[in-house]
């Protein structure tokens, strides 16, 4: 499926003005009580509400042995995103306590983790050794932000241009401010997936 947002009508000074504050205002992510979703232009994954910006191409990914929605992935030439969320303790700190655990994985692939401070707070920059379609070994670079909201953890990884060029990482950071997660009322245990779903116009391509 490909997505994306047309310019329309150019608002005036004055009406840019006059909503300058409702739009400062409204920085996600959302949870969803947060948001009208009745109204709000989106595709609905389920627990997940996502808005792509600029010309982006959505897959879902799928697990093989369950058929399970496990994450949304956004793709463009320069490079993708991937959303996951998870519940999580009202109480926060499940970034704190899930940056270890990914750093551990990241060594154990032979790569190396750096955290910085970004527009999301803590995140974390990691570099990976892979091997590229002639079998060389290449570096793969993704950058690892989070948010936390009520009783979830919205994970969102950025690949290729957008994990270390911020001139190009624009649209990306703001396709994840633009995600509304939808939690639900179910007990789960923190670090669970919240579960997705197919939407509609969904096609499977293997």
């Amino acid at each position: 499926m490909r997505f994306g947002r047309k310019s329309g009508s150019q608002e005036s000074v004055e009406e840019e003005a006059a909503s300058s504050e409702q739009v400062e205002a409204a920085v996600g992510p959302f949870d969803i009580s947060e948001v009208d979703e009745e109204t709000r232009d989106c595709v609905d994954l389920g627990s997940l509400l996502v808005t792509p910006v600029g010309e982006m191409e959505l897959r879902l990914q799928v697990e093989e042995e369950s058929g399970a929605v496990i994450a949304a992935v956004f793709v463009a030439e320069e490079g993708a995103l991937e959303l996951r969320a998870f519940a999580a303790s009202r109480g926060g700190g499940a970034w704190d306590g899930l940056r270890p655990r990914i750093a551990s994985e990241t060594a154990r692939m032979g790569g190396t983790v750096t955290e910085q401070e970004g527009s999301f707070g803590t995140e974390m920059l990691c570099h990976v050794p892979v091997a590229d379609e002639n079998g060389q070994l290449v570096t793969q670079a993704s950058r690892i932000v989070a948010h936390e909201g009520s009783a979830w953890l919205l994970r969102a990884t950025l690949m290729g241009a957008p994990a270390i060029d911020a001139g190009s990482a624009g649209p990306w950071e703001e396709t994840i401010r633009q995600t509304v997660v939808r939690r639900g009322r179910e007990a789960m245990a923190p670090g669970s997936a919240l579960p997705l779903s197919l939407p509609p116009e969904a096609r499977r391509v293997d």
